[in-house]
């Protein structure tokens, strides 16, 4: 799939991931809206991505799709 197909995926909750590209650290992209705070209360916020770099042991990381990331055709949906 290409961005275009994928981003509709992260704008109704799902993770994606690219196959090629991407290092091996990279686990999945996901689409944020809301924040959760310590009281329990969710809040709207601007949407953000967050990217998986769990394989570094940095947890979630700010992302940016790059062009490369954006112009790329192998994007897939994950669990």
């Amino acid at each position: 799939m290409n961005f275009e197909q994928i981003l509709p995926i992260l704008k109704n909750g799902g993770k994606a991931v690219r196959t090629e590209g991407w290092g091996g650290a990279e686990n999945f992209v996901k689409l944020y809206n809301t924040i959760t705070l310590d009281s329990g209360e969710t809040l709207d916020v601007t949407p953000y991505f967050l990217i998986n770099v769990d394989g570094e042991g940095e947890g979630y990381s700010m992302w940016s799709p790059t062009p490369c990331d954006v112009l790329a055709n192998d994007w897939r949906e994950v669990d």
